[in-house]
């Protein structure tokens, strides 16, 4: 059972919804010009900068209490020189009347500030790598929260910090690119900081409710062997604890503390008190020891036993309660849970019957486990990163030729989900 309180919420992402790449004295950002799918770009996308009265309209007729959204970090700062001055006031002119129409339709604004699009001027000057993005990040956020902070309801500095250095500076399928291994480190360091750093901005500002949203996966060994289960360990601890034990604890896995940067006072700095606790659950993943010239120490293996999304992603509620139940185990003073995303890509068809398994069998899940609060991922299809516009993840369809919104048959289950 959910209380009043609980919070039923969809939640989305500037790059992958905004289009209005030329509006606002926007920057580049590391994806504009990032390989995708068919050489498919974001520079429309659903043109929600243009559309998001349409878009709260349909937000309220879903009935959710709570809309998940982000800033972009290189609109609010578009008009100034690179790294100097102020913020122009017309990138965030967009977000205020978005916040105020939010409000008007009773529905709660809980802004991210950063979900990957990393101004282009800041990755040259050495992205997530370099110490000073931590502060320019606060710097943004100090920007955005003098001008929304008595109207955004819940602050998310940083969204999946894990994707971002694994698949951003790790393996490079993600922008920026960059496949370095272990050395990435260091960005994962820089985003914990850019966290802390912000949430001090944030508060400063007058921000009353601040948290994270961390992509978390259960780390399943594929058998009882003890190099397996090493395996395991080892990518939980790339995946999960190197971004929950800081923010949560002031600390790092010991597997990998001595690979960090990290300075005096640091992770005081990242341990932040939260009002609560975002986690971001798709799937679990399944490892094996490493195989012969693998140079990490695990290996991917499929897992099988369970249907898959349109993504080729295992199918597993009973994942998120696991994960749920994990971070509790480890960090018992655990603040209030949100499931800040939880969605599914099946095809266009607008009778999405799948989708509407996946979300009642996830959403219960959550509430069993006792989060506050699940956001669904997405309200609309949107451009899905290096997959162009070949996934479709929304309660909503999207024709992008003609821009035409069409509600599936999952938009109507939850909304009469929300209603009883």
């Amino acid at each position: 059972m959910t209380g009043p309180d609980f919070l039923w919420g969809v939640s989305t992402s500037a790059f992958q919804i905004e289009g209005g790449f030329d509006e606002d004295g926007r920057l580049p950002s590391v994806w504009d010009e990032f390989p995708s799918f068919e050489g498919q770009t974001a520079r429309v996308a659903c043109d929600h900068r243009n559309r998001h009265a349409e878009d709260v309209a349909l937000l309220r007729e879903l009935g959710v209490n709570a809309y998940r959204f982000s800033l972009s970090w290189p609109r609010v700062e578009g008009g100034r020189a690179a790294g100097s001055g102020s913020a122009a006031s017309s990138g965030l002119d967009f977000y205020d009347r978005l916040v105020d129409d939010l409000l008007d339709a009773g529905i709660a604004p809980v802004a991210t500030l950063y979900h990957w699009d990393t101004p282009a001027h800041v990755e040259e000057a050495g992205g997530w790598l370099a110490r000073d993005t931590a502060h320019r990040l606060a710097d943004y956020a100090a920007t955005a929260a003098a001008r929304l902070a008595d109207r955004v309801a819940m602050w998310i500095p940083v969204n999946e910090p894990a994707i971002v250095t694994l698949l951003g500076y790790a393996t490079g399928q993600h922008a920026p690119g960059k496949a370095l291994l272990f050395d990435a480190l260091p960005a994962a360091h820089h985003l914990n900081l850019g966290h802390g750093l912000a949430v001090q901005a944030l508060r400063a500002a007058g921000a009353t409710s601040v948290g994270t949203a961390n992509n978390h996966t259960p780390a399943w060994a594929a058998t009882g062997s003890a190099e397996d289960a090493a395996a395991a360990s080892a990518y939980a601890d790339l995946h999960n604890w190197l971004y929950a034990d800081p923010v949560l604890a002031g600390r790092y896995p010991e597997s990998l503390v001595d690979l960090l940067p990290v300075e005096d006072g640091d992770l005081a700095t990242i341990a932040q008190p939260l009002d609560f606790y975002g986690v971001n659950y798709y799937n679990p993943t399944r490892l094996s020891a490493p195989s012969p010239g693998n140079p990490l120490p695990f290996d991917l293996v499929p897992i099988t036993e369970h249907p898959v999304t349109g993504f080729g992603w295992p199918v597993v509620p009973a994942g998120l309660g696991e994960m749920i139940g994990a971070l509790r185990t480890r960090h018992p003073n655990l603040p209030p849970v949100h499931v800040t995303e939880s969605g599914c890509s099946y095809p266009h068809s607008l009778d999405d019957t799948e989708r509407v398994d996946y979300l009642a069998a996830h959403s219960e899940a959550a509430i069993a486990a006792g989060a506050k609060g699940y956001f669904v991922w997405s309200v609309l299809d949107n451009f899905e990163w290096d997959s162009g516009y070949s996934q479709r993840f929304g309660l909503v369809h999207v024709d992008y030729a003609t821009q035409r919104r069409t509600p599936r048959a999952s938009f109507r289950w939850y909304r009469d989900r929300i209603r009883r």
